[in-house]
């Protein structure tokens, strides 16, 4: 069971506008905020958005990509159509993505930073 996952950010009020829209979809709510980052949460699962500690520039992860469960594809298509509309773009519209599951359906984004996140379910509807 995964506790944390924790990105990096360039600009903290930006990923906060784009998470803030975001990730209530999901039932992932903000726990705390400072100049540092930024603390999601949902149950003992928890999401930061943080400026580096080590004072270097955040990257993006090659071949990295956090997916997050969610209930039905309506669910998918709304984190994807706010997602774009909260600065993130598109990087693979929502759809069934047969290769993985017959019932695979996903949809994949780039936040403001270029981090790749993923809605997903494997509800028929």
């Amino acid at each position: 069971m995964i506790h944390h996952v924790s990105i990096g950010t360039n600009d903290v009020e930006r990923s906060k506008r784009f998470y803030d829209a975001v990730l209530p979809i999901l039932g992932i709510e903000l726990m705390a905020h400072d100049e540092a980052g930024l603390g999601y949460g949902s149950g003992t699962f928890h999401f930061s958005v943080q400026v580096p500690i080590d004072g270097k520039v955040a990257t993006v992860g090659n071949g990295t990509h956090i997916a997050f469960a969610v209930e039905d594809r309506a669910m998918v298509e709304r984190f994807y159509t706010v997602a774009l509309e909260s600065g993130g773009s598109d990087d693979g519209a929502p759809g069934l993505r047969p290769e993985y599951d017959g019932n695979y359906y996903a949809a994949f984004v780039r936040d403001p930073d270029g981090h790749k996140i993923e809605a997903v379910t494997y509800s028929a509807k």
